[in-house]
């Protein structure tokens, strides 16, 4: 899993291939990361102002 994490983090695989290599599923890897310090959304600053103006936020 922590392999997989850190890959998915330094944005060298996508999470379907992190999931692939941690054994188990997209989503249950997503509500994984945690457990290892790595986040399921990385988002800017300037991209989380767009989302804002958009209204999702």
């Amino acid at each position: 899993m922590a392999v997989a994490a850190k890959l998915f983090e330094l944005k060298q695989i996508s999470s379907g291939t992190a999931a692939a290599l941690a054994g188990t599923d997209r989503v249950r890897f997503l509500l994984a990361l945690h457990r290892v310090g790595v986040a399921a959304i990385d988002l800017s600053e300037d991209e989380l102002r767009s989302w804002r103006l958009c209204g999702f936020a």
